[in-house]
């Protein structure tokens, strides 16, 4: 769009807060923006006569402009924050960050159970969270479970059941950790109290569960009961212990969300720690690649209101290293020249400097920015560690892929001179293979590829890399020798955990040393490999390509097979399980069709 044919339309677009999204003449989204003002801020795209090369692309390519008043710029800062999360345009801040992260779930139902989950789903159950780190919800919640007496069974304890006494008091209860609500030895306010001691720990804010725990060992102690006043105490004593080792920076300081940003290039890098009650309880670091030269200020504002979002923050305090536009009502940004506020910056940017450097060696790892003789001498060297009589300049690797123990499929990549040659990547859908069978499916795999390469008279690679242990490359070699093409290159396996290579026939197993770029080159392609053959088997689920072995069965649906997978986890376990087993997910004329099938599919 000229900034003549702009001018015709400037008039249409008010003067209000709100979003804008930019079109081309294919009608995709290249763009999403927010403005105090609609009018000025798009005006300002078409109105500049010094703008850099890439917005100048962007105003080339625009075709069509919508708008969005809102009430609020605030309104506006969720909006764009949201259309940018859906459609991803293709000029807007791209944030790399893919991770799935755990919740702590209080399930909506009598006598609610807590329990660790990636899902969040809208069934009416609280979910606290998300959590960065796995290890720390399990030590969390291992903690919790030795000091807070919740239940851990799926028992539907509702009234009814309790009353007409369907239930028996577990082991649980026996050992101290459950006060036993499924024979109502426990009331449902106890129950909560319960609750809500967790959700204070889970804030970091210890206070009120030690004076809690302190109450109760008093009245424990006034009752003459000492050995309950003495358990109480030991929880103190481990609350106590607990809380020395969380990482509190100062009680006077409250709940803050502290930010910091580093720049290399064209990324960008920003450091979250949320601090509640004085206690840092999550840190994370996202990696952002801004696409028309944003600012940092203008990097740093779209990371806030994504992690914010993200991590459910309701902290009214932002720490940060500079000012910026930031038009959530309620909010104090803060930018602390010293005192603990200062040290949180500067633990702030140790963390996203760590992370950047982790990056870097990530990067180093995969050989980028190496030169094309850089390449080709790391090739030559792999040729000496593994005395090779050839220089491996085109190498392939094969890999298996498979789902809870169904739908194998297997995928092959390739590298010439040290780099990967996307268009001689396959993938292949198991043909010939019943059931989980890795050693025939790589063997399947091997033989379809250089089956088709002998027939096309194509060159055959130098080495062939079979990503599994000793059976797998046996299984390759089978194929080789099926096709008569023994001698034509070299195949070898690759251990999955120690980074041994296997060669066929040798007892002892090839390490190469740890940090040497022969090494490097392996693990890279070998990532290569996982990468490509685990995205292939996931948009092949998406697409529902895959039958479920199951769905053979009449009368058996997808939504059935996937109920029974998601509990029993494959096919195989669905097999050996017993009737009231299947009943209780499926229902009993469901069970005995999957039985009846089974039991004549192994006569």
């Amino acid at each position: 769009m000229t900034a003549e044919n702009f001018r015709n339309i400037a008039h249409k677009i008010p003067s209000s807060p709100g979003i804008y999204k930019y079109y081309n003449s294919q009608d995709d989204l290249l763009y999403v923006g927010k403005a105090k003002n609609l009018r000025k801020r798009v005006s300002s795209y078409f109105n500049k006569t010094q703008v850099s090369y890439k917005t100048i692309e962007l105003v080339k390519r625009i075709e069509r402009i919508e708008f969005t008043i809102t009430s609020t710029e605030q309104d506006a800062l969720f909006l764009e924050n949201s259309l940018i999360k859906e459609f991803q345009p293709k000029y807007n801040i791209d944030l790399k960050d893919d991770k799935s992260f755990p919740f702590i779930v209080i399930k909506k139902e009598p006598f609610p159970r807590v329990f660790l989950t990636r899902k969040k789903i809208n069934d009416g159950s609280e979910y606290l969270g998300p959590f960065t780190s796995v290890g720390r919800v399990r030590e969390l919640l291992n903690f919790i479970k030795q000091n807070i007496q919740l239940r851990t069974c799926k028992l539907n304890l509702n009234d009814n059941n309790i009353q007409k006494g369907k239930f028996k008091v577990c082991l649980e209860y026996h050992l101290g950790n459950c006060k036993g609500p499924c024979e109502g030895l426990q009331t449902k306010e106890d129950y909560n109290e319960g609750l809500q001691q967790l959700k204070h720990l889970l804030k970091g804010n210890h206070n009120p569960v030690l004076q809690h725990f302190k109450i109760e060992m008093k009245a424990f102690a006034e009752n003459l009961q000492f050995e309950k006043a003495e358990m109480v105490r030991k929880k103190i004593e481990h609350l106590e212990t607990y809380q020395a080792k969380s990482v509190i920076v100062s009680k006077h300081i409250g709940n803050a969300d502290v930010f910091t940003i580093l720049r290399e290039d064209a990324t960008a890098y920003v450091n979250y720690l949320m601090v509640q009650n004085g206690t840092i309880v999550q840190t994370h670091t996202v990696q952002l690649k801004p696409h028309l030269d944003e600012d940092d200020a203008e990097v740093l504002s779209f990371a806030i209101a994504n992690i914010r979002s993200n991590f459910n923050s309701r902290a009214t305090e932002l720490i940060l290293p500079f000012e910026i536009e930031y038009p959530e009502p309620g909010i104090t940004i803060t930018l602390p020249k010293a005192g603990d506020k200062k040290k949180l910056l500067e633990l702030s940017l140790e963390n996203v400097n760590y992370f950047k450097q982790e990056a870097r060696k990530k990067n180093s790892l995969q050989l980028e920015g190496k030169s094309d003789w850089q390449y080709k001498e790391i090739v030559y060297q792999l040729q000496q560690d593994l005395q090779l009589t050839v220089a491996p300049i085109h190498i392939e690797c094969f890999d298996n892929s498979n789902f809870q123990g169904s739908y194998p499929v297997s995928a092959m990549v390739c590298f010439k001179d040290g780099m990967p040659s996307k268009k001689d990547y396959r993938h292949f859908n198991v043909k010939t293979v019943k059931g989980i069978n890795d050693f025939a499916t790589m063997q399947e795999a091997v033989y379809r590829r250089y089956k088709r390469l002998k027939e096309e008279n194509q060159p055959f690679p130098e080495l062939v890399i079979i990503d599994g242990g000793k059976g797998q490359l046996s299984a390759a070699l089978q194929a080789i020798a099926n096709l008569d093409l023994n001698g034509t290159m070299t195949l070898v396996g690759l251990a999955k955990n120690e980074e041994e290579i296997f060669f066929a026939g040798d007892k002892q197993s090839v390490k190469l040393p740890y940090n040497s770029e022969s090494l490097k080159l392996i693990r890279r392609i070998r990532d290569e490999v996982h990468r490509f053959g685990i995205t292939f088997h996931r948009n092949q689920r998406s697409k529902g390509t895959f039958k479920n072995e199951l769905e053979n069965i009449e009368g058996i649906g997808k939504a059935t097979a996937d109920v029974l997978l998601q509990h029993f986890r494959s096919v195989a376990n669905i097999k050996k399980a017993n009737l009231a087993d299947l009943t209780a997910h499926v229902g009993a004329a469901k069970a005995t069709l999957i039985q009846n099938y089974f039991a004549a599919s192994a006569s």
